[in-house]
Parts: C-alpha cells; sequence; structure tokens
C-alpha cells in the first residue's frame, strides 16, 4: 500500500528533536511520497532543504493569507525562481484567512491574487488555504481564471455547495485529521460525496492530529488513519483509497 501525504510541515520546530525518525515512521506506515509546505520567509528555506536531502519528499511554496502583509515584490519574485527546481511541484499554501485576521483583507486579497496569476503564468497547480472565507475565496479564483491550473484545496472544510463550485473550477479536495473526529459532520459529508478522481489525503501535520491521537503531535503517518476514515466513508477498502488518492496525486503534481 502505497499512501501520498499531500501537505505536510515536517520543517516544522516540533519536529526538531526528531524529524528524521518521525519521517522514518511515515514510511514503515506505507507513505512512500509527501509534499512539505514553505509558506513564508522562514519556512521556505526549510522546506527546499527537505525536498533536496528525501527523493520521496517534494516542496509547494507560496505566502500564507497570515502573512500576506509581510511579502514584498522580491518575496514573489524568489518564488517565481524556486518553481524552477525539479521538487517544486505546485504555488501554495495561499488563499485567505479570516479567522485570525493577522493581514488586512484587502491585502490578503491582493497577495492572492498576485500568486494565482504567478502560477497562471508559470502552469503550477496551486494549494488554496480557505478559512472563513469560502465565498471571497471562489469568487477570487473565478475572477483570476485559477480553472485553468487547478490546484487542491487544502484541508477542506465548507459545505458541498462550495465544493462543487471548486469542483466546477478543477480543483481536487483534500481530507485530514478532522474526517476521523466525532462530530466532524460536514466534512464526512462533504468527503462521501467527492468523485473518487478529485480525492485526496493529508495530514497538515503537525496540526489537526486525526483520532486517536487528537490534542497530541501530528505526523505524516498518521495520514494511515485519514485514508482508514476516507475508506469507511466511501465504503471501500483502504487499499483501493490509497492506490486512488496517490494516483490523483501524482496526476495533480505532475509527478512521474
Amino acid at each position: 500500500m502505497e499512501l501520498f501525504d499531500t501537505h505536510t510541515h515536517m520543517d516544522a520546530p516540533q519536529f526538531n528533536d526528531d524529524r528524521e525518525e518521525a519521517i522514518q515512521r511515515a514510511l514503515e506506515q506505507g507513505v512512500t511520497r509527501m509534499i512539505n509546505i514553505g509558506f513564508n520567509r522562514e519556512t521556505i528555506p526549510t522546506t527546499m532543504k527537505l525536498a533536496e536531502s528525501h527523493d520521496f519528499i517534494y516542496a509547494a511554496v507560496g505566502w500564507h493569507p497570515q502573512d500576506a502583509i509581510t511579502m514584498k515584490d522580491e518575496d514573489l519574485d524568489w518564488i517565481a525562481q524556486l518553481c524552477k527546481h525539479e521538487k517544486v511541484v505546485a504555488i501554495g499554501e495561499i488563499g485567505l484567512d479570516y479567522y485570525w485576521d493577522t493581514s488586512p483583507k484587502d491585502v490578503q486579497h491582493e497577495v492572492f491574487r498576485k500568486q494565482i496569476r504567478l502560477a497562471r503564468e508559470l502552469g503550477m497547480p496551486i494549494c488554496i488555504h480557505n478559512r472563513d472565507a469560502h465565498e471571497d475565496t471562489v469568487r477570487i479564483l473565478r475572477e483570476e481564471k485559477a480553472n485553468e491550473i487547478g490546484g487542491v484545496m487544502h484541508s477542506y472544510s465548507g459545505s458541498w455547495e462550495i465544493a462543487k463550485m471548486c469542483l466546477d473550477l478543477g480543483f481536487h479536495l483534500s481530507f485530514g485529521g478532522p474526517i476521523t473526529f466525532k462530530n466532524a459532520k460536514q466534512p464526512k459529508e462533504v468527503l462521501a460525496k467527492t468523485p473518487m478522481d478529485r480525492l485526496l489525503i493529508e495530514t497538515d501535520s503537525p496540526y489537526l492530529t486525526p483520532h486517536p491521537f487528537r490534542g497530541k503531535r501530528n505526523e505524516t503517518g498518521y495520514v494511515r488513519l485519514v485514508a482508514e476514515a476516507a475508506a469507511e466513508l466511501k465504503g471501500v477498502s483502504v487499499e483501493e483509497i490509497a492506490e486512488i488518492t496517490t494516483r490523483n496525486a501524482l496526476e495533480r503534481f505532475g509527478i512521474r
């Protein structure tokens, strides 16, 4: 069984004491590939270092909406240069975050639009962070013609109505730990309706730890628990979920 964690942060400080051990545990759980996300001036270099030092780790680079206020023109140029690297497979995570509100909404919108335009120019898929900003996220994706490149709605948490709009734009829906939570009714319902060829799984480690480890640090090896929950919701075997989601990820990110 081959699993693909499409969104992880194994470069995070939470792994400073046992990063390589955590990566090894993921391999032992059947994780054969992962995409590490570099989302600001601090995490892009550490993400690139991880990708360059492990054959099975790929990178996505972008500017997170929480950090939008810090982005400068040279940072966008930096992302553009990094996208030429053979291990960089997407621009992200980018998008909107109205929950933390650490950057003004107009600044978030501007930075989001600039990165979509860059992705279209380079022909790169995008990884979307969307927290409490569903309508504006879809509107900007439409206005900036993101359907021309597509991408992934990371850790999808919206309604099925919004999900259908994202699917119509050519995006995949990725699900993580919350689908294992007892009270997470909406993501479970959306996953059950998501077409198999648009389904991805992730951990977002060290965050959003799945049951039964909720409350503790998440790590990429726990994507197996996400696959098991997805299999139950879809009424198929975990082996089938692993095969389908891995194939979807390889195709979506252009990985051979």
